[in-house]
């Protein structure tokens, strides 16, 4: 796969490939994935994991058991939101063009990935 750096910000990927943990490499697509909400989901997950040590903070200093738990439902609840839009925006992008290049991989993963998500 060709990266193409466009400046020290913005990188075009040509192309990507989704490698395991241990080095293996699932599958390669030949398409370029465009996601629109990468800043927005960024910020939500920085927003949640400072949620989530303030809930380890409150842990920690003994706060009440109600407090903490509704606090969890909070997190809970915003990772939810920022999992909605990160599916959202692969369906109306990366899987339009994993359709448009019949790439009938990324569809089966999508499906195993719902599948993860909504146990």
């Amino acid at each position: 796969m060709k990266r193409v750096d466009v400046d020290k910000n913005l990188a075009v990927e040509l192309g990507h490939e989704h490698i395991m943990v241990d080095g293996k490499i699932v599958h390669r697509h030949p398409h370029k994935h465009s996601h629109t909400q990468t800043k927005s989901v960024v910020n939500r997950l920085a927003r949640l994991i400072g949620h989530l040590q303030s809930v380890k903070k409150m842990v920690e200093d003994g706060r009440d058991c109600t407090e903490v738990l509704t606090q969890l439902a909070a997190v809970d609840s915003a990772l939810k939101g920022v999992s909605r839009v990160i599916i959202k925006d692969h369906m109306e992008h990366c899987i339009v063009e994993a359709v448009q290049h019949e790439d009938r991989q990324a569809l089966e993963e999508l499906s195993k990935a719902i599948d993860s998500f909504i146990k």
